[in-house]
This record gives structure tokens, sequence and C-alpha cells, in this order.
């Protein structure tokens, strides 16, 4: 396993995306969170790897003939280039549509895993529920949408930087998401913040413990700096 890889299963098992957002406020990166509209399909899953990022932009036919852009003609764009890009332990993240149709669904989430992606982050819907639950592939979108992107949505580029909300996404930035968000890490200052994160997270165990001791939060917070 790679080193990339076994540091990502450290934080799935260990981080959280509260404490990863707590190390970054500290740090001044205050505008690392995604949307709180993107959710996970289910509650449990995590994601966590290097961005993917994917630009996607609405069209109004699957294939329009005379167009000036050769992708006009094109089914889909170039999302199906940007799939069989996608590397071990990337997250395909995507950004740029309109809300009217889904950006990720089963056969996609097949093709990622045959990748050795990490997960898909999509800033609009994805489909295919009942199946993309039963590959239990990270999948985390503003819900379920069954319309289909084909003659309404496609890929107009793939590794070029993206914004998502407040929150900048470029190629290789380290996503990690779970049921309270999904918080983008500039690969600059990945270390610093994962070895924060990882102090952070087994210190508030030791807070936690004092809690239930009986300490008064003042008194806790006092001690351990944490709350």
């Amino acid at each position: 396993m790679s080193a990339d890889g076994e540091a990502f299963q450290s934080a799935r098992r260990e981080l959280f995306s509260a404490v990863i957002g707590d190390v970054m406020d500290k740090m001044g990166l205050q505008q690392q969170f995604l949307p709180p509209a993107i959710v996970p399909l289910d509650r449990s899953m995590v994601v966590c790897g290097r961005a993917m990022t994917v630009l996607e932009a609405d069209v109004f036919e699957e294939s329009a003939t005379g167009a000036h852009n050769p992708l006009s003609s094109k089914p889909f764009g170039l999302m199906m280039e940007a799939l069989d890009d996608l590397k071990q332990d990337e997250v395909y993240i995507c950004t740029g549509a309109s809300p009217r149709y889904a950006l990720w669904g089963e056969l996609m989430s097949v093709r990622a895993m045959k990748c050795g992606a990490a997960g898909a982050v999509v800033d609009g819907y994805s489909r295919d529920t009942r199946g993309v639950l039963a590959l239990g592939f990270p999948t985390f979108s503003h819900g379920s949408y069954a319309q289909d992107q084909g003659p309404r949505g496609k890929v107009l580029d793939f590794r070029v930087p993206i914004q998502i909300g407040q929150a900048r996404v470029t190629p290789g930035d380290l996503v990690f998401g779970d049921l309270d968000g999904v918080c983008v890490i500039p690969r600059a200052a990945e270390q610093d913040v994962l070895a924060g994160a990882f102090e952070k997270a087994r210190k508030e165990k030791t807070v936690r413990k004092a809690l239930e001791a009986g300490m008064p939060s003042k008194a806790a917070f006092e001690k351990f700096g944490i709350l």
C-alpha cells in the first residue's frame, strides 16, 4: 500500500470533519468546507482521498450539430474521459451544473471502484441510489434525483481548479468528508493539518473522559484548551 493509502486509512478510522475544520480554522484556513447541502448517501460513509476535479456545464441538447465547440456534439462531453482517468485513492469532485439532473450514478461508481477511487463528491444530485448503496461506494451529493445528465449536462474539463461554495479545490488537494460535512485540505498545508487533527482528536478523548467524570466545562477548557 502507498504512503498516501496508509495515511488515508488512518484518517478514515480516527478523524472526523469537525476536528479537521477546527485545526484549519486555527491555521487561518477558514473557507475550506463545501456547502452543507452536500451530504453522504449513507450516514456511515466517509471519504478521504485526493481531488480529481471535474467541471460540468448545462446544455440543452445531448448532441448539437453545427456548434462551434466540438464537445457540443459529444454525449456527456468529457465525462467518460474524466471517469477513466481516476487513479487510486482519488475523489471525483464535480461542480458547475444547475440542479436539473444527476451528476453521479451506479455505473459510474462501478467504474470508479475498478479504478481504485476513494469516492465521489458532486455539487448536485446523484441517482441509482439503491445500486450505489449496495456497492458501498462513498458518494456525497445534494441527495437523490433520477433525471439524467445526458441531454442536460456535459463535462467541459477535468483536473482543473474549481470552486464549490467558498472552497477552492485544486487537483491533488485532500478531500475529507463524513456525515457532518466535506472539507478540502490544501496540499501545501496537508501535513500540518493532519498532524494537528490527529493530536486534537486524541486530546478530545481525554477531555471527554474528564467531562464524564464531572469536570466543569470551564475547567476542562482551561486545562486542555479544547471543548
